[in-house]
């Protein structure tokens, strides 16, 4: 069993879940909210059997590699707010100016103390590796990294870790960090594990537990 610190995450085949390893904490029981967009109203509660943090990402303070897959005890059931969602090819290209969005239960304002008990979702642009290099210098790796740029203030935030970035209606990366304390900062964009770098390994990962259920992988 394991411990998470976020309810952010990717239902990426009716038994796996897609996260942020740094969420990760403790041994412990794990239940995870499924087609929860108000915490007040009613979802499915799954638990989880199995984690299976990339083999490179060493510690939760770690920026690289934060990556994790969750085994479900049971299925997900499929339902009108339950979907398994589309995932990339290796290493594919994302289009240029493509309709972006991320989504999350994370702050709605930097120096709030709790986050929203609503599912929220913003759009956001891509933005150049070349500027997220320039600015995160050493913490940007463009090979497993990408990038976007708040608009009007509005961004994720502490709390919606793991979670995905939609990009054409396929998950292209998983909210990874920003500037800490400062979410609506312009200045510092913000970033996300690249999912297409990360694809041989997933499919690795789940192939060890049989290909009884595919990945909605869109092409």
């Amino acid at each position: 069993m394991c411990d998470i610190s976020t309810p952010s995450h990717l239902l990426i085949r009716e038994d796996f879940v897609l996260t942020s390893a740094h969420c990760l904490k403790n041994a412990y029981p794990l239940m995870l909210l499924f087609g929860a967009h108000d915490f007040k109203k009613s979802c499915q509660n799954i638990q989880v059997s199995q984690c299976h943090r990339h083999p490179l990402h060493e510690n939760i303070t770690q920026i690289s590699y934060d990556i994790l897959l969750l085994k479900l005890k049971t299925t997900a059931r499929l339902t009108e707010y339950v979907t398994v969602i589309g995932l990339p090819k290796e290493d594919e290209h994302i289009p240029a100016s493509p309709k972006c969005s991320v989504a999350g239960w994370g702050k709605t304002i930097s120096n709030n103390k709790q986050g929203s008990g609503v599912l929220m979702e913003v759009a956001v642009t891509l933005e150049d590796n070349s500027e997220c290099k320039s600015v995160w210098q050493k913490y940007f790796d463009k090979k497993q990294m990408m990038c976007t740029r708040t608009t009007g203030g509005k961004a994720f935030c502490q709390g919606d870790s793991g979670g995905p970035l939609i990009c054409n209606n396929k998950a292209q990366g998983i909210v990874a960090f920003n500037y800490p304390e400062r979410c609506d900062d312009s200045q510092y964009p913000h970033v996300y594990m690249k999912i297409p770098f990360f694809m041989p390994w997933i499919k690795e990962v789940l192939h060890g537990y049989g290909a009884n259920m595919s990945l909605n992988k869109q092409e």
